[in-house]
């Protein structure tokens, strides 16, 4: 997958109810509430798909800070010059 390198398989997979899905599946089943023509269904599958693009737009992001938090912990193993702890 495009959206996803597989190294992001070994992170931990975010928990189904996040701030993810919570949003993008109300803001999903707000879509169709209003229209009197809009059944049941169409809310159901629109809420549905916003939390199943919430949830992996937060995989993503957890990727990206993971990725962001292991290069920031590898420069600081490369160069333990500049990071030595303050005395006083």
């Amino acid at each position: 997958m495009v959206f996803l390198p597989d190294e992001s398989r070994s992170l931990p997979p975010p928990p189904l109810l996040n701030k993810g899905t919570v949003w993008l599946g109300f803001a999903g089943w707000i879509q169709f509430l209003s229209p009197p023509a809009a059944g049941v269904h169409r809310q159901i599958l629109f809420a549905t798909v916003g939390c199943f693009v919430g949830y992996h737009l937060v995989k993503r992001a957890e990727y990206k800070h993971a990725k962001v938090d292991r290069e920031l912990f590898e420069y600081i193993r490369h160069h333990p010059v500049d990071f030595q702890p303050s005395t006083g």
